[in-house]
């Protein structure tokens, strides 16, 4: 009788296989299930970060036409930063606080030495690509915000995953965009408010997440339509064609992702690699 081993002679060739071979046959063992509810509600934190660069862009333009002044961006950010911080810790708890051991004023002196050294560096980030011809500065702007987006931590375990990265390089596209402003002022709040829209928010947004689900969602919501508000005050075309995006993200490609999980048929049986279920350390001892 054959066996499936290659360390004893059988009177069988090497390629030899008998009819029980397939009856191990396994298809999609390790297939995961999804729910469409459970994908649109993920897809949520692509929709953010999408409307977080649509907000950003639009902000720069609103101070490189003169409609919105530096000092009403500064007061708009501190007070959204503020609360922002008051919800943080209403969700949390207080349980991440304790976790670190760091307090409120360490928080507030962060923040000072922050604002204070962007403050004082704010006439060099004005100066710094003057001889970059602007088209190129916005090149390169366009090129980071999208490396953002692809490199951003949207919950998913992947190699391409780099949070450091990511915002390195949103705060990069910030510098060149705050380079083409008026004045300093305009240059500081900028690089101030990339701070708060691309590191502080995301924080907040996993914090939602995490502890109260519809929040999250009526926040994202909220975000959105705000975001396709500005963007409709500028192009009402580019309105329409961002909430499509937007759309499809959240409804159209969850359904595709549903359907072609259907047609997903992964094989499994003896052809696959052995796994060592034993505990080999007393070997290695």
């Amino acid at each position: 009788r054959w066996q499936k081993v290659l360390y004893e002679r059988q009177p069988f060739p090497d390629n030899y296989v008998d009819q029980r071979f397939l009856e191990e046959l396994r298809k999609n063992v390790h297939a995961r299930q999804y729910r469409y509810q459970a994908v649109v509600f993920q897809s949520g934190a692509v929709v953010q970060q999408l409307c977080s660069v649509c907000v950003f862009v639009l902000t720069w333009w609103y101070m490189d036409t003169g409609m919105l002044s530096p000092q009403g961006l500064f007061g708009a950010a501190l007070v959204s930063s503020l609360l922002g911080y008051v919800l943080f810790d209403a969700v949390d708890g207080g349980a991440g606080r304790s976790a670190s051991g760091r307090t409120r004023w360490a928080d507030l002196k962060s923040t000072l030495v922050f604002a204070a050294f962007t403050y004082g560096f704010s006439p060099v980030l004005k100066t710094l690509t003057e001889s970059i011809s602007t088209d190129t500065i916005y090149a390169m702007s366009a090129l980071m915000l999208l490396g953002h987006l692809i490199f951003f931590d949207y919950g998913a375990n992947a190699a391409i995953v780099s949070s450091t990265l990511s915002l390195n390089m949103a705060i990069f596209a910030s510098v060149c965009l705050a380079s083409r402003l008026p004045r300093s002022l305009h240059a500081f709040v900028m690089v101030t408010f990339a701070m708060q829209i691309f590191a502080l928010w995301p924080m907040l947004q996993k914090k939602l997440k995490a502890r109260t689900p519809r929040c999250y969602v009526g926040v994202t919501v909220l975000f959105a339509l705000a975001a396709l508000a500005g963007l409709a005050t500028v192009s009402s075309v580019g309105a329409v064609l961002f909430a499509s995006l937007l759309l499809a993200i959240s409804c159209l490609c969850p359904y595709c992702l549903i359907r072609l999980q259907l047609l997903k048929d992964n094989i499994h049986g003896p052809w696959d690699e052995a796994e060592i279920k034993e505990d080999l350390s007393r070997f290695l001892m």
